[in-house]
């Protein structure tokens, strides 16, 4: 039986726990924007352009849904779009791209320093890297730079 003093203070205190759902709330609408832009600052470097095309097949959806993002990209002046061009970052694109880089590197070193196998750290840290703060992505970096 569990010690009622012990429970998690997140799941007593409304506060606490709304903050909580808050920003996991604020890390999924995020999510798809920085993977858009992370892809699209890949693209550029590996083929020196992004095209609508090449994110519907990377990402395995169709076309309509790409130009719905990028619309939405656009308008949170991520990117920037011409008929028939290639996509751009702005300035705050390819800086969201760069953080969302970061991030994602440093949960992989660290999947990878504590034993997971190198493809589950991989696609794990494609997840996480999202949605972990950065308390948290601090202590994994720390740990992933020493080592166990």
């Amino acid at each position: 039986m569990t010690d009622p003093k012990s429970t998690d203070a997140r799941l007593t205190d409304p506060t606490s726990q709304a903050a909580g759902f808050d920003r996991m709330r604020q890390a999924r609408q995020t999510e798809i924007a920085e993977d858009y832009v992370e892809l699209i600052a890949d693209l550029i470097a590996e083929e020196g352009e992004a095209r609508a095309v090449d994110l519907a097949a990377r990402f395995g959806v169709s076309h309509a849904t790409v130009n719905k993002t990028l619309a939405r990209l656009q308008r949170e002046d991520l990117v920037q779009t011409r008929p028939y061009r290639s996509i751009f970052l702005t300035e705050a694109g390819a800086a969201m791209a760069e953080g969302a880089r970061r991030r994602h590197q440093i949960v992989l070193e660290f999947l990878t320093v504590i034993g997971v196998p190198a493809e589950t750290a991989a696609i794990d840290a494609e997840g996480i890297e999202h949605h972990v703060s950065e308390e948290t992505l601090a202590v994994f970096e720390r740990i992933a730079r020493q080592g166990l």
